[in-house]
């Protein structure tokens, strides 16, 4: 039984926070329920795309959800939605959504339904102002320290992270929701502003309290590893690899696994300091270790690297490309309980994962869009086939 069997969670949502964490929840076992416009919001049929159209990009952040369509403008489709919303019983009244929380979204209608409903309601700013991953991300800091060092735009971030994070905040918002619920009897309004989101994480990571007070302006650094040793470097048949030594352990792992001790020990007599404990001395020198790293790396395939460096245990990456991560990558495949192929509607089979975290792995398709209508009306809102057929025929709902 996963950790979640029993809660059911309604969904209103579209693009990455909101479905990611409702998808969170419903890989942990609870039913999640997600309602949409009769032939798809706004993501439906968001990139990337297949050849026929199918999103994966919707198909990947929507799996195991059930999916109910409707008119949402009509005053009917709304009634029904709210009922589904206020559902009595401990398990239900729970709602997570990134639609503007106004008129019959509004959580003081909502809440004349049932008193205890629980609404996690994502945001852009916390004033209500709208905002996406893109605008935050530019604003706060990381782009202007991401690229080359001679490098003059800003660099963006092509991973939504921030929209990533939140969704995982949404989910936690729920499940706080919910325990708060059990304790005291109360319902909770939780608004979720993704860029505070992103602010709380800059701030943890100790950058603004880097700008406040020290009053300094972090440097671009390419791909080195501030304040410790990392560092791409290029092997003889053409490929890169990030090789990271920021414990004690991996710095001797990659000395060993490099046969450098030795030149590495003399440096580290020269400039009076300590490379095994003081990570920031590897750092401060890093320039003049990077090129005593070099020519191990240049004269070396990938795989002779890989070799190596898994004999001593370094910590170490390949860059590769999506093909090839899926085309060569042991932990992208079948070999990790992570993954499992997944027949996807209008898609085919494709390697899907279950929950990271590891409890039994749940691994279930997306739903077709409405495909789940007629059950949900029927056992959630316990309305009979003549009356869904009426709503059917009146394009109140629709079905898969």
């Amino acid at each position: 039984m996963l950790p979640l069997q029993g809660l059911c969670v309604v969904e209103g949502s579209a693009f990455v926070a909101a479905p990611s964490g409702g998808m969170t929840l419903a890989q942990l076992g609870a039913d999640v329920i997600r309602f949409d416009q009769i032939g798809g919001g706004l993501d439906y049929h968001r990139w990337p795309t297949t050849e026929t159209g199918a999103s994966l990009y919707w198909a990947g952040l929507n799996k195991g959800k059930r999916s109910i369509a409707v008119n949402l403008r009509e005053p009917e489709a709304q009634a029904l939605l709210t009922s589904l919303i206020c559902r009595p019983g401990p398990d239900n009244g729970l709602f997570l959504t990134n639609f503007p929380a106004t008129g019959w979204l509004a959580h003081e209608q909502l809440r004349k339904h049932r008193d205890d409903l629980v609404m996690v309601n994502v945001i852009g700013n916390h004033d209500g102002s709208t905002a996406v991953d893109y605008t935050v991300n530019c604003a706060v800091g990381y782009p202007m320290v991401t690229g080359p060092p001679d490098h003059e735009r800003p660099v963006n971030n092509v991973v939504p992270a921030w929209d990533l994070m939140c969704g995982q905040m949404a989910a936690v918002g729920i499940l706080a929701g919910e325990r708060k619920r059990r304790t005291t009897g109360e319902g909770s309004f939780v608004p979720l502003a993704l860029s505070d989101v992103a602010l709380a994480a800059v701030a943890a990571l100790g950058h603004i309290g880097e700008a406040q007070v020290n009053g300094t302006e972090r440097q671009r650094l390419g791909n080195e590893l501030y304040g410790a040793f990392g560092r791409d470097f290029a092997t003889a048949d053409g490929r890169r690899v990030m090789a990271i030594a920021i414990s004690p352990k991996q710095w001797r792992s990659l000395l060993a696994a490099t046969d450098t001790s030795a030149p590495v020990a003399a440096l580290a007599a020269r400039l009076a300091v300590d490379f095994g404990t003081d990570e920031g001395a590897r750092f401060g020198a890093r320039g003049q270790l990077f090129s005593i790293f070099e020519p191990w790396f240049a004269s070396r395939s990938l795989a002779e690297v890989r070799a190596a460096f898994d004999a001593h245990g370094v910590c170490w990456g390949p860059y590769q490309s999506f093909l090839e991560l899926v085309d060569l990558d042991p932990r992208c495949s079948l070999a990790n309980p992570l993954f499992a192929t997944v027949s996807e509607p209008g898609i085919g089979p494709v390697l899907q994962p279950a929950s990271p975290l590891g409890f039994e792995p749940r691994h279930a398709p997306s739903p077709r869009l409405g495909e789940h209508t007629e059950q949900i009306l029927a056992d959630d809102l316990g309305l009979t086939s003549p009356e869904i057929g009426a709503l059917v025929d009146r394009g109140v709902v629709a079905t898969a």
